[in-house]
């Protein structure tokens, strides 16, 4: 499983709405939090070695209600 950790800007007054639909919808997201700055909400993501990042990122999480932007780390390590 390789882990990557996906920021998510929301259309104003959605966030928790596409918190939500995260959540329900796309089985590779985990956990989901509010954030403060530049971005709404923080996704940690677990995906099979197998799936393309890109496809996922594009196919899921983009097409979540109230995506605006997305910004995506991967993680190498869990210390």
């Amino acid at each position: 499983m390789r882990t990557l950790f996906v920021q998510v800007k929301c259309d104003l007054g959605v966030a928790y709405t596409t918190a939500a639909a995260a959540i329900e919808e796309v089985e590779h997201v985990s956990e989901v939090y509010s954030t403060s700055g530049q971005y709404d909400l923080l996704m940690k993501c677990y995906l099979p070695e197998e799936m393309d990042v890109g496809h996922f990122i594009t196919d899921q999480i983009q097409k979540l209600p109230g995506v605006r932007d997305t910004f995506t780390t991967l993680a190498f390590k869990a210390f």
